[in-house]
């Protein structure tokens, strides 16, 4: 199987110690591409320096993720915008609105959420259209109607690491939106329903992901003793939710690897 990972936040410093060997082992376990998530001002630039070293191995996002968005000046608009100069750059986000947890206040997301949409916007005018790549939790309606306000200005979007009830996921995908599926469905505690809605989503419009260093699948066995997610385990996740939509694995994953290819306009791997 081929496998891409389209959240990955490599630059963690729980990586520090081992990156090259997590990439090994990201390898043998079948991922022959992945996407570096920059979510914030400081991690963007690591994102796409990390990816240059590994050319058609590893792409990067770059944006700012709404826990940061109190640090979304003109100046780091500025340096988003230069990062997205970069063809490596295949996304812009990771951006949103996160009202669970209110790491910055709510009109600082609002605002550079819009900013972010901004520059999607301004590459698709400008005829370098690049996908989105969201994050929304707890704040579906107000996501909702910012997303509006930039309706057909932007190219293909993913709603990362879903883990919403059926309403959201459906109002998504009558967005044609796609929708990025983590280990969160192996937590029996806070996933479960994710295993029913799961059969509901389109495979053309499916992704999957680990969001490593976080999330990492309960059900795997055994677990590692430092509890780090990381690319290695897309393989698990993906076993998970084919068994959950009643799909042999192997087709599971050519659907999610063809879908993620074409929403990141990704080459054949290397």
């Amino acid at each position: 199987m081929e496998l891409i990972d389209i959240g990955a936040n490599l630059t963690h410093e729980s990586f520090d110690r081992d990156r090259a060997a997590v990439l090994e082992r990201a390898r043998a376990a079948g991922v022959v591409q992945m996407i570096v998530t920059g979510a914030s001002r400081a991690e963007s630039p690591k994102a796409l320096e990390l990816a240059q070293q590994h050319p058609g191995f590893l792409y990067a996002t770059a944006g700012v993720h709404p826990h940061h968005a109190s640090e979304y000046t003109a100046e780091c608009d500025a340096e988003i915008r230069a990062l997205h100069e970069h063809a490596e750059v295949v996304a812009v986000g990771e951006c949103g609105l996160d009202f669970n947890r209110d790491f910055s206040p709510r009109p600082a997301q609002r605002r550079a959420f819009e900013m972010q949409l901004q520059i999607a916007a301004d590459l698709h005018a400008a005829g370098r259209t690049k996908p989105l790549f969201l994050h929304q939790r707890d704040a579906h309606e107000d996501f909702l109607a910012v997303m509006k306000n930039f309706d057909g200005q932007h190219g293909p979007a993913v709603v990362h690491c879903f883990t919403a009830d059926k309403r959201e996921l459906f109002d998504y995908l009558d967005r044609d939106w796609y929708i990025g599926i983590t280990g969160w469905l192996c937590d029996e505690r806070r996933g479960a329903h994710l295993r029913e809605l799961v059969k509901h989503i389109p495979h053309q419009r499916l992704m999957i992901e680990t969001d490593c260093p976080y999330l990492l699948p309960r059900t795997l066995k055994p677990l590692p003793k430092d509890r780090r997610n990381e690319p290695a385990f897309l393989a698990h996740i993906v076993e998970e939710v084919a068994r959950d939509r009643g799909e042999e694995v192997a087709l599971t994953a050519a659907r999610a690897t063809a879908a993620s290819r074409g929403f990141f306009g990704l080459p054949g791997a290397v």
